[in-house]
């Protein structure tokens, strides 16, 4: 059996913090995302908000999981082909780019991880409607939480909706507990069969995060060790929130003014457990 932390209320609310905080600067930098602006710049702003502003430490600057270099920037800017951990650089973002925002702040010891969609400019057909299904199963996924469920059963539902609207689902990288470390048990994966894996049980705090691409799931690593493409080069997408379950069902730790309300295909669920 594995080892998943159950927080205590105390914890909970400081999760509660650091998850808002998370949200916040996703809200903060939205006016800057648009065409001609470099990653860099968007990093840069991002983290200075964190450290100036807020108070809070980038979880990513340095973060180095065995076997991996430092990673050198304060958040994950992951544009078009790119699936995850897109590292901040000199990239000028164009009218019709898409990219994906990873934020995960530490505050009071605590982890926030959240992260959302941008269109530079009026997206392709493709890439919206790839990013408008990416939230869907993000929703769909977040839906099923509640204690009793398995592991398995948000994975499944994940990966029914992508794969129904004719995406794939990357099998490489998943959500995970999360709380006074980044990166904790359970390992939540986006795919899976209903009834597997562990039971969820109230005081369970992890991300939801999936990782839908237009084409096949494969994927290749840059040589710089941490950004990962789609290895057909098809357009990817993620969405990301830091989710509790409650006695009840869940709760979206990563909320903010500007966070996106839910999609029309899970509002009953979403209202009822607001």
């Amino acid at each position: 059996m594995m080892s998943i932390s159950i927080k205590t209320p105390e914890e909970i609310e400081g999760m509660r913090v650091a998850g808002r905080l998370a949200s916040e600067v996703l809200d903060y930098i939205t006016p800057f995302v648009k065409p001609g602006v470099t990653t860099g710049e968007i990093d840069r702003l991002c983290h200075e908000y964190m450290v100036n502003v807020q108070g809070t430490v980038p979880a990513p600057l340095n973060y180095a999981p065995p076997g991996y270099t430092p990673y050198p920037k304060a958040i994950c800017t992951s544009v078009n082909d790119v699936i995850c951990h897109g590292i901040p650089g000199d990239k000028v973002l164009k009218a019709g780019d898409v990219m994906n925002i990873d934020v995960t702040v530490i505050k009071d010891g605590f982890h926030g991880d959240t992260s959302r969609m941008f269109f530079i400019g009026a997206p392709s057909i493709q890439a919206k409607r790839l990013s408008e299904v990416t939230y869907e199963c993000m929703w769909l996924g977040i839906a099923m939480v509640k204690p009793g469920v398995h592991l398995g059963d948000i994975g499944h539902a994940i990966q029914q909706h992508a794969e129904k609207n004719g995406f794939s689902v990357v099998r490489e990288f998943c959500g995970h507990g999360i709380g006074r470390v980044f990166h904790e048990e359970p390992q939540v994966l986006h795919y899976g069969r209903v009834g597997t894996g562990e039971k969820l049980e109230a005081g369970m705090t992890f991300t939801i995060e999936p990782m839908i691409n237009a084409g096949r799931r494969e994927i290749r690593e840059m040589p710089d060790g941490w950004t990962i493409k789609t290895k057909d080069r098809s357009l990817s997408a993620q969405w990301e929130h830091t989710i509790l379950v409650t006695e009840t069902g869940f709760e979206i730790m990563t909320q903010s003014a500007g966070t996106p309300p839910p999609p029309a295909i899970v509002l009953p669920k979403a209202e009822a457990a607001a």
